[in-house]
């Protein structure tokens, strides 16, 4: 019963104690949930107050900003405004200059009519007073015509033309005078202007030797070598002179074998056979040919060096490479005994040199004088060689200048500029200096002679000619009743015009017009 009650009061006990803990735990729990309430509570007002402390910085901020951009829109739209004012003010008084102008020009203009109608009726009345004026004098001339026909026995008609033919008569021969005053003023000055170039481009250039010959001399080691070239009973130079074309001469000049051949390409392939032979040591019919045909091989790069070598020396760039070729093939190439490479050089230089000292083009006046005769060394064609090069040179696209110079050289064609001009006088110069050429024969130089005075003669007036001094001067007699002294300086320009244009010669030909009247009377 004891333990029951213990028990009992061990339970009541805990109870209370569970009781009494729960009640004070839960009022613990209170206290503390209401302080944690009480804390959200200042958190969520402070987060409040910081928010709208935050955007009321903000929104002053943005006003503060709105009011700085309206500021700025208002501070350009008053300048807008002012130079707009400003623009308007300025049109304003444009507008009234203006105005002020065309009431001032349409002031000008009412005066301009009222002093053109005053003209108007000064010149009716003129006209007026100028008709009866016309119709009294063309009564007085009737008159006066009526007169004089009946003074002269003449018509008016017959009186009109006597006067027309005198006033012709007279002034043909006044024009004439001019005409030769004209002339002798512009020989002159073109002669000083021509003199001073030409002696400058000819004191400037050295000429070289044109003049080709037919042989070419070979220089060998020794005298012994002399015996293989010839070879047993002559087999080697047989072989030689028939491989090469070339004849071959061995004498007894020491160390020294000469070619001869009129042609010079042949000459040169001859000339590098027979040092490739020497070189060797080895010659017999065999090796002749097998040098030859090597030399021929290498034949094509002597000719390439040789026109680049030209054009080098002539600082001339851009030329084509069969051009060049053929530049290269001048060298193997003679006109009348004169290189003709050498030749082309020396009108280039000279057309160069004289372009220089006139202020025209110098490269392009060397490069159309160094192409001018390149039509020589063409196939054969019909046409002239200048047509031929020029032909030719147009398939490179050529300025017209290089083919006009080309072309007109020799006067196949109108020359088109100066240095068309500078290139014939060049040529001219190199043909005509000594030495140039080789000996022109006796025929020749008669048929140029007579061809010369036959011209000459086919002029009306003339009685005779002469050409003197081989060809360089042409004297002509005119018959001294039919033609005047004005008329024969005439006549000896139309002389040269046509030599000019009719015959071919080097240098220049002087015309002299020999004129002579003879008054004789007998007294009785």
């Amino acid at each position: 019963m004891g333990i029951v009650i213990n028990l009992f009061l061990i339970i009541s006990a805990s109870v209370l104690c569970f009781a009494a803990g729960f009640l004070i735990g839960r009022f613990f729990l209170e206290r503390l949930g209401t302080t944690r309430v009480l804390e959200a509570e200042e958190r969520s007002v402070q987060i409040v107050q910081e928010a709208q402390k935050e955007a009321n910085e903000y929104k002053e901020l943005k006003v503060t900003e709105v009011n700085q951009e309206w500021k700025k829109k208002r501070r350009e739209f008053d300048q807008e405004v002012v130079i707009k004012n400003n623009k308007f003010t300025q049109l304003q008084k444009q507008i009234q200059t203006r105005e002020g102008q065309l009431k001032k020009q349409s002031q000008d203009l009412r005066d301009a009519e009222g002093e053109i109608q005053s003209q108007r009726k000064e010149i009716e009345q003129t006209m007026a007073s100028v008709a009866l004026r016309s119709t009294e004098l063309d009564r007085i001339i009737l008159e006066q015509n009526q007169r004089l026909e009946s003074i002269s026995n003449l018509q008016a008609e017959e009186a009109r033309q006597m006067l027309i033919d005198n006033m012709v008569s007279k002034a043909r021969e006044e024009a004439t005078e001019t005409i030769h005053q004209i002339h002798e003023e512009a020989e002159q000055n073109a002669g000083r202007l021509a003199e001073k170039t030409l002696l400058t481009a000819i004191q400037r250039i050295s000429f070289e030797q044109a003049t080709e010959n037919a042989l070419s001399v070979v220089h060998i080691q020794s005298d012994e070598l002399k015996g293989r070239i010839i070879g047993r009973e002559g087999r080697n130079i047989k072989a030689f002179e028939n491989a090469t074309g070339v004849d071959i001469i061995v004498d007894d000049t020491p160390e020294v074998v000469i070619l001869s051949c009129f042609d010079p390409l042949r000459r040169e392939l001859a000339k590098l056979t027979l040092q490739k032979l020497l070189v060797d040591g080895v010659i017999h019919p065999v090796a002749i040919e097998k040098a030859f045909q090597d030399a021929k091989k290498e034949i094509d790069d002597v000719i390439m060096s040789a026109g680049e070598e030209a054009l080098s020396s002539l600082q001339i760039p851009d030329m084509p490479a069969e051009i060049v070729s053929l530049i290269g093939h001048m060298k193997f190439h003679t006109v009348y005994g004169q290189n003709l490479l050498i030749h082309s050089r020396e009108v280039a230089m000279l057309a160069g040199l004289m372009a220089a000292e006139l202020k025209l083009d110098a490269r392009l006046a060397k490069r159309a004088g160094l192409l001018h005769d390149i039509g020589l060394v063409l196939p054969e064609s019909d046409q002239p060689h200048g047509l031929s090069g020029m032909n030719f040179l147009r398939k490179f696209n050529e300025s017209h200048v290089v083919l006009n110079a080309v072309g007109a050289h020799h006067g196949d064609v109108g020359k088109d500029s100066a240095i068309a001009e500078l290139v014939d006088a060049a040529n001219t110069i190199s043909l005509s200096r000594p030495g140039a050429r080789g000996a022109v024969t006796a025929d020749g130089n008669v048929k140029r002679l007579e061809s010369l005075e036959e011209i000459a003669k086919g002029f009306p007036g003339v009685l005779k000619t002469y050409a003197l001094q081989a060809g360089r001067e042409i004297r002509v007699i005119v018959e001294g009743d039919n033609v005047s002294d004005s008329q024969a300086d005439v006549l000896a320009h139309d002389i040269a015009h046509k030599i000019e244009s009719e015959a071919q010669y080097p240098g220049q030909i002087k015309v002299s017009i020999i004129r002579e009247r003879r008054s004789i009377a007998y007294a009785k």
